[in-house]
């Protein structure tokens, strides 16, 4: 099987345009509020070009998850990248509607968590998913993560501050930085 996940690139806009229109309202549940102007090829080109710099500072790893095809089918991002004697970041990501239930989540964090572990170094990489959204919990179980906790009106999500079930998966390899 062909990597799920690339880095995602400026010429994306459009793919994911449109994933992002044909996705508003299965997405919304998940999401922060988005302007209208988030859902055109500007929006996505904007938001394509903030994560690269985020990634240029060595904050971030944005990247397109993939379908069999080699289609666009959602987005994985590690974010918040800490060095130091925290070693870690915050990974999110999402699939389009008509992507979910075929093991593509599952198969891009395991591949983004090798990534974080193996190239970066890192020794935690944590997630957080809506105490309802019990498909992520379901993909974040089988590649290994433990929620380890709660976090009462974590994120502001669909327009309120909601709970959110907290995860986590060490990599215990890593040494101390010196």
């Amino acid at each position: 099987m062909a990597s799920r996940i690339r880095v995602v690139v400026p010429s994306d806009d459009e793919e994911l345009t449109e994933l992002q229109v044909r996705n508003r309202d299965f997405l919304a549940p998940w999401d922060p509020l988005r302007e209208d102007d988030y859902f055109t090829v500007a929006g996505q080109r904007a938001d394509i070009e903030g994560a690269l710099a985020r990634h240029v500072r060595g904050e971030a790893m944005p990247w397109v998850v993939m379908d069999d095809d080699g289609a666009i089918a959602g987005r994985l991002t590690l974010t918040g990248i800490v060095r130091g004697p925290f070693q870690s970041c915050s990974m999110g990501y999402w699939l389009a509607e008509d992507q979910t239930r075929k093991g593509l989540a599952t198969d891009a964090v395991r591949a983004a968590v090798g990534f974080a572990f193996n190239q970066l170094k890192l020794h935690r990489v944590q997630a957080e998913t809506l105490v309802d959204n019990v498909a992520s919990q379901r993909v974040l179980t089988k590649t290994d993560f433990e929620q380890y906790g709660r976090a009462p009106r974590y994120l502001r999500i669909a327009g309120r501050w909601q709970d959110h079930l907290m995860f986590q998966r060490l990599n215990d390899s890593v040494q101390s930085p010196s």
